[in-house]
């Protein structure tokens, strides 16, 4: 199968500070926020947004990693900070891909049971698949695809990019 690349890493760096730059934005009244990474490359892309904000703003972020199932969305989902560190604060849960929304509503799901001051989502790509009615207030591309096109991101050392195959 052949491999398009649709971000690379120049391009996976502008989105990830203009992502930030509307995090800040749209919680420059909190003193502090979780970024709430799903696991492996969610928690990449959270890790590399908080980062951009602790240059950018003077808002104290907490990395959170979110532990889902993918394939059993059901089941019992984790987090690496207890539910009395998010309470009463902003919150953001990201993840690389939206495909389906299945990881992300699960996701959502989860912290609902907690008050929290604001919510929103953060993806870097968005592939408007949706089986569920969520969206990504926070998104670096929107693409539409084909139900048999696959989106992947990699997040590198030697450099960032995502491609479609």
């Amino acid at each position: 199968m052949s491999q398009n690349t649709i971000l690379n890493h120049q391009e996976i760096e502008f989105k990830i500070k203009r992502i930030a730059y509307q995090i800040y934005e749209t919680f420059i009244d909190e003193e502090e926020i979780v970024i709430a990474g799903i696991q492996g490359n969610g928690s990449v892309f959270a890790s590399k947004i908080a980062s951009m904000l602790k240059t950018i703003s003077p808002l104290k972020v907490i990395l959170c990693d979110v532990v889902i199932d993918k394939k059993n969305p059901n089941a019992a989902i984790t987090t690496s900070i207890n539910a009395s560190e998010y309470q009463n604060k902003g919150l953001i849960l990201v993840d690389d891909v939206l495909n389906s929304g299945t990881t992300l509503i699960y996701g959502v799901r989860h912290f609902l049971d907690v008050p929290l001051t604001k919510f929103k989502t953060a993806v870097l790509v968005d592939r408007n698949h949706k089986k569920y009615p969520i969206k990504a207030d926070f998104k670096g591309i929107s693409l539409s695809t084909s139900l048999l096109e696959h989106v992947q991101v990699v997040f590198d050392e030697k450099g960032d990019y995502a491609y479609l195959e």
